[in-house]
């Protein structure tokens, strides 16, 4: 059954809805739901469309479905990667109304939302999965939270089956299968070149600001559109994540450049063009991917040249804002304060953070607190404390 994960207490025992995990291929939603099904204690039918062996599954292939299904007698079904089903979406309506008890998994963002938002209305809750965290790491790894271990999940990131075997090519293989499989086939893409190279550009670039216009040139292509597409691909496939500049008007939110971060530290490094490491950026990548695992009303703030890493919940009323550097020095600090500040300035805040590797601080500016955390202290970041001295 694997590493109990994080959020297997959050997967409701529900019969009126269809109870979805989504995420990145090998991340471990087949694992999550087959403690989940231990967990309730139920008999339960298992079917995955993944397999080679229903490469041509078709809609017809329903009806047999139905008759193993009854022959069975399982009335609580786990469908696994079904969005490689036509029309899965209508058969599973079907079994709800049939009065089945249904868990899914799938690997795409865009087919287990949109499809599922029109055809299962009301009927359906949605749950994201991500790779190890750094507290199911050191969990996995029975190590404590350190600047060691900290250093160490940032070069391997959290996929099980690497972490089981410490073979790197699991990693790139991965990244090539997901590439292939789940956006240049799923979409029809034959210049998998370029869409391979840009690829590579995020992953060497994660945490920067991108253009999707002025990508063109670099990885190929003659239109921007096509690099709109290429980016919307390569997030449904949950391989990045695209980070908007806050702005309360939504013209000027999607007029600004974007940042971008990659799903897991290792597929990060492996992916990276880079020869020398950017902790800094690997940082932020990990504070950004501890946020998402519990919200995604996430931005970054910029106002002139001053520019705040993070604007988390900014809808929920009382945003935080974080600012995130590998460690304070006399070079950085008067740049990360200022652009920390602005955003407090312009949400009308008190308190705002700095993460840093291993720092622990208050600072009292302009009648602000900003607190300096290390990360490796608490992975939950709303709870993430500082206490050092205070100085100003």
């Amino acid at each position: 059954m694997g590493l109990p994960r994080e959020s297997l207490a959050t997967l409701p025992d529900i019969v009126s809805h269809a109870l979805i995990v989504s995420g990145i291929r090998r991340c471990g939603k087949s694992t999550i739901l087959h403690q989940f099904t231990k967990r309730i204690g139920k008999p339960y039918f298992y079917f995955n469309f993944d397999d080679l062996r229903l490469s041509a599954f078709s809609v017809p292939d329903f009806g047999l479905l139905d008759a193993i299904i009854a022959e069975s007698g399982d009335s609580f079904i786990f469908f696994d990667e079904i969005q490689s089903a036509p029309n899965w979406e209508l058969y599973v309506r079907q079994k709800l109304d049939e009065r089945f008890q249904i868990i899914i998994t799938g690997s795409n963002s865009s087919l287990l939302g949109g499809e599922l938002g029109t055809k299962l209305t009301g009927r359906h809750i949605t749950k994201e999965l991500y790779p190890f965290s750094y507290s199911e790491f050191l969990d996995f790894s029975k190590a404590s939270r350190s600047l060691q271990t900290l250093e160490k999940y940032l070069e391997s990131g959290g996929f099980p089956e690497y972490l089981k075997t410490g073979n790197e090519d699991i990693l790139v293989q991965l990244q090539q299968d997901i590439l292939y499989r789940d956006v240049a086939v799923r979409y029809g893409i034959r210049d998998i070149a370029s869409l391979k190279r840009l690829l590579t550009y995020l992953i060497s670039n994660a945490g920067h600001l991108v253009s999707p216009s002025k990508l063109t040139g670099t990885i190929g292509v003659k239109s921007p559109s096509t690099v709109l597409e290429y980016f919307s691909h390569l997030e449904t496939s949950y391989l990045i994540h695209q980070v908007p500049r806050f702005a309360w008007s939504a013209k000027a939110q999607s007029l600004a450049p974007k940042k971008v971060y990659i799903v897991d530290p290792g597929l990060a490094r492996t992916g990276s063009l880079s020869f020398s490491p950017d902790t800094g950026s690997r940082l932020e990548n990990f504070v950004f991917l501890e946020y998402r695992r519990r919200t995604d009303d996430i931005y970054y703030f910029g106002e002139g040249d001053r520019e705040c890493d993070f604007i988390v919940n900014p809808h929920g009323g009382k945003p935080l804002c974080v600012q995130v550097c590998w460690t304070l020095t006399k070079d950085n600090e008067e740049r990360e304060i200022a652009g920390l500040v602005s955003a407090l300035d312009f949400f009308g805040l008190s308190e705002g953070f700095i993460i840093t590797a291993d720092t622990s601080d208050t600072i009292l500016i302009n009648g602000k607190t900003i607190r300096v955390v290390p990360a490796h202290k608490d992975s939950a970041p709303n709870h993430w404390q500082a206490s050092a001295t205070v100085r100003t």
